[in-house]
């Protein structure tokens, strides 16, 4: 015997119906996060501000966690929440601006801030996604002419100091002399 066409038209046409609303519940389910790092790479010149940009998504309330990995160590430097904390380290404590996206800007950087930055974001279910950005930070020409022109300039200062050192002792030792 053959199995009706009607039937197996229905079985199809439940299956697909299965199959959406899965998926609708599925996408309406609270969790998942995404994370955005548009520019993973950045460089900057001593005593420039710099925008450590990246852009997050998620369906809850999200934790946004900053950190600085350097030679030097590891520093967290910022974590807030959506709307309701901001928990900034002692060290950045005047140099740094969050914004809601999940980027933070360094204000005055040197070369200490050279290193890699780690985001985190956590939604409130205990999704994660992680981001890293490259901070490369130089010295521009400029300051180094500038850093060389006042050490000559302190050179040549204090050798004057000296010389007026020297012939203002003899002056007082001359007129001490005469009396």
């Amino acid at each position: 015997m053959r199995p009706l066409r009607c039937c197996r038209r229905r079985g199809a046409i439940v299956g697909t119906v299965t199959l959406c609303l899965a998926a609708g519940w599925a996408l309406q389910t609270p969790g998942g996060v995404s994370l955005t790092v548009p520019q993973p790479n950045i460089n900057a010149t001593v005593a420039q501000n710099i925008l450590l940009s990246v852009e997050y998504f998620c369906r809850g309330i999200a934790t946004v966690e900053w950190k600085h990995v350097s030679s030097w160590g590891t520093t967290k430097i910022v974590e807030w929440k959506s709307g309701n904390y901001i928990n900034v380290s002692t060290v950045y404590k005047d140099r740094v601006n969050t914004f809601e996206n999940g980027s933070i800007q360094l204000l005055n950087v040197g070369m200490r801030d050279a290193g890699y930055y780690f985001v985190t974001v956590t939604e409130e279910y205990g999704t994660n996604s992680y981001g890293t950005i490259v901070l490369n930070v130089y010295v521009s020409a400029i300051l180094i002419c500038f850093m060389w022109l006042c050490n000559k300039s302190l050179h040549l200062f204090r050798k004057r100091t000296h010389k007026l050192t020297a012939s203002t002792t003899e002056e007082i030792e001359l007129e001490t002399i005469e009396c």
